[in-house]
């Protein structure tokens, strides 16, 4: 479902194609500069499989784990995954805060989800010293996590648009922890001066982008949007 947020055509984080050597991925971007990535992988048969049919027919009886859509998340709710994806799939209420905005990712069942996970050609490449974590999502049009940092990793687009916002962990963010991304960018968003925005960028279906370690990062769901990341440990 298309959401209500224009997308905004202007990326400003650089992007690379099937071309990208994993040599020149890890001197130019792994350490440095988030990038995104097109092309490099086919997940055709995975997003066959993520429509709201196939994953109601599979999922639907099973709990799922939902957080709160703030930046330290320390709310969890069990519910169906069928009640989520009927009741709870919803646009995001520009009025509502984060700690009242359930979100489903992150908090995956692998011994349940696995069998669905088999099927995803991550990007092949890495960080040395790392294992990958996949980490898989559901989100309403308007919905996202506000800015926080972690390890390095990976998120793939696999239906909907999401759009991306990022600060190097030397400049860190002004935003309240309990804002949406949808409040943030609608009040604090257009007061900041050129030099001061993130790099942002909106990415569709089959597009990766890769944060380094310790970049801030927030997230907009352009519409319902599933998406897969694979963190970096």
């Amino acid at each position: 479902l298309a959401g209500t947020v224009p997308e905004e055509p202007r990326c400003t984080v650089e992007r690379a194609d099937a071309s990208l050597t994993y040599s020149v991925f890890l001197q130019r971007f792994a350490f440095s500069r988030p990038v995104i990535l097109g092309g490099i992988t086919d997940n055709s048969a995975f997003r066959a499989l993520c429509t709201r049919e196939k994953l109601l027919a599979a999922f639907g009886p099973f709990p799922v784990r939902l957080s709160t859509a703030n930046t330290y998340s320390y709310r969890k709710v069990d519910v169906p995954f069928q009640e989520y994806v009927e009741h709870l799939l919803k646009p995001q209420d520009p009025a509502r805060l984060g700690s009242d905005t359930l979100y489903f990712f992150g908090d995956n069942n692998f011994t349940e989800w696995g069998p669905l996970f088999q099927h995803y050609v991550p990007p092949p490449f890495r960080i040395p010293g790392t294992s990958p974590a996949y980490s898989f999502g559901i989100a309403g049009s308007g919905s996202g996590v506000p800015f926080h940092w972690h390890g390095p990793g990976f998120s793939e687009v696999i239906f909907g648009r999401k759009r991306w916002f990022l600060y190097p962990p030397d400049k860190t963010p002004h935003f309240h922890p309990n804002e949406t991304t949808l409040a943030w960018l609608q009040h604090t968003y257009p007061t900041l001066p050129l030099a001061q925005r993130p790099l942002e960028c909106t990415l569709h279906p089959g597009e990766v982008l890769y944060f380094p370690d310790r970049w801030w990062h927030a997230t907009l769901n352009l519409d319902t949007s599933v998406f897969i990341s694979t963190f970096l440990g």
